[in-house]
């Protein structure tokens, strides 16, 4: 792969540095702006403060609550452990939750963000209506699942077996919590998902539902 990456491991001003061992893009963005910390996190911190970013309410919120902290709670691969002390940020790459190169690769073991990957997703999307009534590029549940089937395809004899149900944790997950609209016609924008991997900051609405 070309690598027309930028780096995404040192802090922008005003932001806190984030271990390339930290893999997830939402993580990496609650840590950079201060959410959570960047090493040990407690497992009810990191399902209180994600449950928030949902904006969900009643049985859903609990629900998101509950996944957030079983996810959290396996990420280190010592489940027992995690639940004493919580789980270890900088320490999830090479994790039970890693894939490996199966994924999106738009962020790499050394934290370099792939532009071209970037661009990759968006051909797997569409023009969406922005509910202020712009049209920008983005994926729905069903362009997401055609995506991730497109990454296991290219992963080839690397991809295992339980990597479809690992992926059902991540941008589906991404789809809920950013995504924007409602039912079928709900959307992930591929401009913020770029802001999200590069710059490591979360659109306005999940800042306001984060304070």
């Amino acid at each position: 792969m070309t690598d027309t990456g930028t780096s995404s491991s040192t802090a922008p001003a005003g932001q806190i540095a984030v271990s390339p061992n930290n893999p997830c893009p939402f993580l990496r963005a609650l840590v950079a702006n201060g959410y959570v910390g960047g090493h040990l996190v407690p497992l009810s911190k990191i399902a209180e403060t994600i449950d928030l970013a949902s904006g969900e309410v009643g049985a859903s919120k609990i629900m998101v609550w509950l996944e957030t902290y079983g996810v959290a709670m396996i990420a280190n691969g010592n489940p027992l452990k995690s639940i004493a002390s919580g789980a270890v940020l900088d320490e999830l790459r090479n994790g039970p939750l890693d894939k490996h190169g199966a994924g999106s690769r738009i962020l790499d073991v050394d934290a370099h963000v792939h532009e071209d990957e970037i661009a990759r997703l968006a051909t797997f999307g569409k023009d969406c209506k922005d509910p202020s009534g712009g049209v920008e590029r983005g994926l729905t549940a069903k362009e997401i699942d055609t995506f991730m089937a497109a990454n296991l395809k290219r992963a080839g004899d690397a991809a295992r077996w339980y990597y479809p149900m690992l992926m059902k944790g991540e941008w589906p997950v991404l789809l809920e919590i950013m995504g924007k609209c409602d039912g079928d016609e709900r959307y992930l924008s591929v401009p913020e998902v770029r802001t999200l991997f590069v710059e490591r900051r979360f659109p306005d609405r999940i800042v306001a539902r984060l304070a």
